[in-house]
């Protein structure tokens, strides 16, 4: 099956274009694009991890070394698309268009977290795994029953492929050639178990042979071969020939969490050679060395630009109050019933709350 699906690549990571196709998408202008917005979402991911460990943020799910994935589908969407990500999702959202000041707001605790900016179709970012991939389908289903040309992209990694969420979403997206993206990122890891222990299958591109649907399996560090394939399945899924499934392997350098210790099942010095060898940034950066685009004056204006709007947004985060979590019992139905308002109370309580009336 690897022979059936071999790694699709455009740019070595020696930062050379080694395919005959596709030569038009390296310009200087989008090199500098792809470069600028990794620069960007590296920079929130090790500001996200600090803020953690200060305690000014809860847990979070760190990206670093999946960049590439992550802005060059981000980048291929059109702007009414719909984008369902997982928790470590957010340099994709960022990418996309969503507020910093909010993602960090939904790791600090607070709902006003899950709200993307006016007209854009984020979900919320999917906490149990695989559970946003037949939202994904569902999503892109209505948007062709409506007539639009609006398609769909659901985020997932590897563990994903072996909830039942996956194959349902699939097989109905496949019956009803619903336009969507599935884009898998193949990290090596689900959570701490390597691939090999946790699916017997070779590669995840061939689990779409199952539902008739199209795969590809391309290097996810590259990220003009991300942004190309992405583009691709969205052109078939707007001309109605149905859903695309993409793996992209990639690997991620850190924790799974800021609440695990990768050190307990990886051996990190491999994750330091992977680095060395295959970053996505570190990529790019060659390719502009190459091709003399690169300039130190432009990389350090960059550096202070996204800094400034990373620390920006911590200091709007900072600025709300207190996240009041008694909230959780206001959204479970539509009217409180009385258990739930009793719970709610009794939470209050605990925090210096004051009691209701008429509680029974």
């Amino acid at each position: 099956m690897e022979n059936q699906f071999p790694i699709q690549q455009l740019l070595s990571p020696q930062g050379v274009w080694i395919s005959d196709h596709h030569k038009e998408l390296l310009t200087k202008e989008r090199t500098l694009d792809f470069f600028k917005h990794m620069l960007r979402i590296r920079t929130f991911d090790r500001k996200a991890i600090s803020l953690q460990r200060q305690g000014r943020i809860g847990t979070y799910a760190p990206f670093e070394g999946q960049e590439a994935s992550q802005v060059g589908s981000a980048l291929a969407l059109s702007k009414a698309d719909w984008l369902f990500p997982t928790y470590r999702d957010h340099g994709a959202t960022m990418t996309f268009g969503h507020s910093l000041r909010n993602i960090l707001l939904f790791w600090n605790g607070r709902n006003e977290g899950n709200i993307p900016p006016e007209g854009m179709n984020i979900f919320p970012p999917g906490i149990p795994i695989a559970t946003q991939i037949p939202h994904a389908a569902g999503a892109a289903f209505a948007e062709k029953r409506k007539g639009t040309n609006n398609a769909a992209i659901a985020y997932f990694g590897d563990g994903a492929t072996s909830e039942g969420d996956f194959h349902e979403g699939l097989n109905f997206a496949s019956i009803f050639k619903a336009p969507v993206v599935f884009f898998n990122q193949n990290n090596q890891f689900a959570i701490s178990v390597p691939i090999s222990k946790q699916m017997n299958t070779k590669t995840i591109a061939q689990k779409g042979l199952a539902y008739d649907i199209p795969s590809v399996r391309i290097d996810g560090n590259d990220v003009f071969a991300v942004y190309q394939y992405v583009s691709e399945a969205l052109r078939r899924a707007r001309s109605g020939e149905g859903p695309t499934l993409i793996e992209a392997v990639t690997w991620r350098y850190g924790a799974h969490t800021t609440a695990d210790d990768p050190t307990k099942y990886r051996d990190q010095n491999n994750s330091l050679k992977v680095r060395e060898e295959i970053d996505p940034l570190l990529r790019v950066e060659r390719c502009m060395k190459i091709n003399d685009w690169h300039d130190e004056n432009w990389v350090r204006q960059m550096t202070e630009e996204v800094v400034q709007e990373v620390d920006q947004a911590v200091g709007e985060m900072e600025q709300f109050p207190q996240p009041d979590p008694s909230v959780i019992f206001d959204y479970v139905y539509k009217e409180p019933t009385l258990p739930l308002v009793k719970q709610k109370q009794q939470l209050l309580n605990l925090i210096g709350g004051k009691e209701h009336d008429n509680l029974d």
